[in-house]
């Protein structure tokens, strides 16, 4: 179990860098997209590969940001439902939607997107555009993004895992996923309401 443990913690790290790192990309393609137009409307010329790069980014946000936004659980829920469901039923809710659906569709795209990419990287796929990016870096986002995603879903799998057997705490609570800063935050908060109510 400890080896498992380690395996998952290891997965959650390496969700976080790429998350962080997407989140640069997002700076990224602000800049380039800004750039562009800027130099569209000053200068009334353009690059294909500049606004090219700009969708390869974008794709490489959603792709490779998928299993970060799994691991801090900000996809999207039916919280109006979930809130009135009970932790252990949240968590076997998880287990099922893990098991039944995002493992095999991981899979299946993976290996749907691999040929796609693999043929694209053999035979040096150009853009049609004049100017044009080659493609196997956007094709392979998608096998990339997949198996990242995958990856963390075995993590959340094991954590949910845990919790119903009572080993690990419920990773789905609004606490597991609140930053150090929110929580001194509502430390200082709650010393605050504690010295007004003294005063009182």
């Amino acid at each position: 179990m400890q080896v498992l443990l380690k395996l998952s913690r290891l997965v959650d790290s390496l969700s976080s860098r790429v998350g962080r790192i997407t989140m640069w990309l997002i700076l990224a393609t602000t800049i380039i997209s800004a750039g562009n137009a800027i130099v569209r409307k000053a200068f009334g010329t353009s690059s294909n590969a500049l606004l090219e790069i700009q969708w390869y980014l974008f794709a490489a946000v959603f792709m490779l940001g998928a299993g970060y936004g799994f691991l801090k659980n900000s996809h999207v829920r039916i919280d109006f439902i979930s809130t009135r469901l009970s932790a252990r039923t949240r968590n076997w809710i998880d287990v099922g939607g893990i098991v039944l659906v995002l493992i095999p569709f991981c899979g299946i795209c993976i290996a749907l997107s691999w040929p796609l990419f693999t043929q694209a990287l053999l035979t040096g796929e150009m853009s049609q555009n004049a100017g044009g990016l080659i493609r196997w870096p956007a094709y392979a986002l998608m096998p990339l993004g997949f198996a990242l995603l995958l990856l963390q879903a075995l993590s959340e799998l094991l954590k949910r895992a845990l919790f119903l057997t009572g080993q690990g705490p419920d990773s789905l609570s609004d606490a597991a996923h609140k930053t150090d800063e929110q929580k001194h935050l509502e430390e200082l908060e709650a010393i605050a309401e504690r010295k007004l109510a003294g005063e009182k």
